[in-house]
């Protein structure tokens, strides 16, 4: 199977080389040169142009993008709406929001072009250990594009599936993403509350490993864990500053629209918006209101 790749970040990069494994031929695109490049070097067929990429392809053509969320997607699919042609497909791999699927998916009908919304995680080991994908679209089109999922996925028949119509493929991966936030703030609270035992001079690496195995706590979260502390155990290099991409947020507001209680996975977005406040205002009065109403000392800023 034939397909152009938009958007060779190192997720599109990593996605190609394991398609390019998998026997099928890709057409990479992207503005940076250096990026096209690269996947040329990797076996690939590069493009100057998306109009170039696509005239590559027979008929029908097969369009993944892999770019970032909000206007950039939106952009990309309105070029190929005005682009392509009636039975061809554009897979949108990248993290959209699902409302946007939807929308994207119905202004690509009108050109009588398919449509594919597919919540991929797996990161930069995806290339080693394959995709999680979580497809949503018609199940006819699903089919005629199955070999390029079994390719990214894990195994043919494991860690992908179609989970709905348009939209339902981002929306289950919005709601991963949250779960995840969740999921890496228990550890993350967990080995500072070890960290700060002093008196018992506990090895957080050590007992990252130990949990590996048996544990109820085991996860590949875990093992990433467990190598970030292998590295550092003390974590001095890395700023404590963490950056959200949009789904724990989105899925926060959908919880909140479907009236379903989510406090885990609300508390652990707050805390990465927590993260970035080096001013924290928010410290401060609280200081300041304990210091106005129990005389209770403050610290100074020196």
């Amino acid at each position: 199977m034939e397909l152009v790749m938009i958007g060779l970040g190192k997720m599109g990069l990593n996605m190609t080389a394991r398609l390019l494994r998998g026997g099928h031929r890709v057409i990479g695109y992207d503005r940076a040169a250096a990026n096209v490049n690269e996947a040329i070097r990797i076996g690939a067929e590069g493009a100057n142009s998306l109009a170039e990429a696509i005239g590559k392809l027979n008929a029908p053509r097969i369009v993944w993008t892999m770019i970032p969320a909000g206007q950039p997607t939106n952009d990309t699919i309105r070029t190929l709406s005005e682009t392509l042609s009636r039975g061809d497909i554009v897979i949108d791999g990248g993290n959209s929001n699902y409302k946007d699927s939807i929308r994207h998916a119905a202004m690509l009908a009108e050109k009588e072009i398919e449509f594919i919304d597919c919540g991929t995680s797996g990161g930069v080991w995806g290339l080693q250990e394959g995709y999680s994908l979580m497809v949503g679209g018609k199940p006819e089109v699903v089919e005629k594009t199955r070999s390029i999922f079994e390719t990214l996925a894990p195994a043919a028949d494991k860690g992908w599936g179609r989970v709905g119509p348009y939209g339902a493929g981002h929306f289950v991966k919005m709601v991963h993403n949250g779960i995840e936030y969740g999921m890496m703030q228990a550890y993350a609270e967990g080995f500072s509350v070890i960290k700060a035992k002093e008196e018992f001079g506990l090895d957080l690496a050590q007992i990252s490993h130990i949990w590996q195995y048996g544990s109820v706590v085991r996860s590949w979260l875990l093992d990433l864990a467990a190598r970030a502390l292998d590295n550092d155990s003390d974590l001095s290099n890395i700023k404590p500053w963490v950056a959200d991409s949009g789904e724990g947020r989105w899925t926060v507001f959908e919880s909140i629209d479907l009236n379903v209680p989510a406090p885990v996975l609300t508390l652990a977005l707050q805390m990465r918006l927590a993260s970035r406040d080096e001013e924290n205002f928010t410290a401060r009065m609280l200081s300041a209101l304990r210091n106005q109403f129990g005389g209770h000392a403050v610290k100074k800023e020196e």
